[in-house]
C-alpha cells in the first residue's frame, strides 16, 4: 500500500524555493504520526532537506543520481518497482513534487493537509481530485492565523 502524505495550500502549492512557507506545529505533529510506521520513501530533493533518517529507521530515496547517500538512507532507482517489491508493506511517500507526480496513479491513499490561502509556492502537488474521492475530513484547525484541515482521499478505481 502506498500512501502519499503532503500539506498543500489552496493552489496545491507545497513549498517555495526556501522551504515550507507556513509554520503549523499541529500539522507537523500530524505528519510525524502518519509516518510513524511503514517504509519511508522520499525524493532526492526531500532527502537533501532532512538531516537524518526519519523515525530512526532506514529511509528510502528515489533517485537515479549516482551519489553516495548518508548513513540510514538507501537509494531506490524506480519508486514504482520499489512499491511492487514491497506490496505487502505500507509505503509512506513523503514527496517531493517529482516523486508525487511519478507515483500518484499508484497511490492507494492520499493523506493531505489542506492549508487555506495562497503561499506563492513554486513546488506543487499534481492535480488529483478527478482520480480520487474524499473519504474523510477533520474539522477546521487554526494555528498562527492559518486555517487547515486534514483529509484522506481514496482512488476512484474499478
Amino acid at each position: 500500500m502506498m500512501r502519499l502524505i503532503v500539506a498543500v495550500d489552496s493552489t496545491l502549492g507545497m513549498a517555495t524555493d526556501s522551504g515550507i512557507p507556513w509554520t503549523l506545529p499541529a500539522e507537523q505533529q500530524y505528519f510525524t504520526s502518519q509516518i510513524a510506521e511503514g517504509l519511508i520513501l522520499m525524493g532526492f530533493n526531500t532527502y537533501d532537506e532532512v538531516t537524518e533518517p526519519l523515525h530512526d529507521r532506514t529511509n528510502y530515496v528515489a533517485t537515479r543520481r549516482d551519489v553516495q547517500l548518508r548513513s540510514g538512507f538507501i537509494a531506490v532507482r524506480d519508486a514504482l518497482v520499489f512499491a511492487q517489491e514491497h506490496s505487502g508493506e505500507t509505503i509512506q511517500n513523503i514527496g517531493g513534487a517529482g516523486l508525487f507526480s511519478a507515483t500518484l496513479h499508484a497511490a492507494d491513499e492520499l493523506i493531505i493537509t489542506r492549508v487555506d490561502g495562497d503561499f506563492n509556492c513554486t513546488k506543487f502537488f499534481p492535480p488529483f481530485e478527478d482520480e480520487f474521492t474524499l473519504a474523510a475530513e477533520s474539522d477546521a484547525q487554526h494555528e498562527n492565523g492559518i486555517a487547515f484541515t486534514f483529509q484522506t482521499w481514496h482512488p476512484r478505481r474499478g
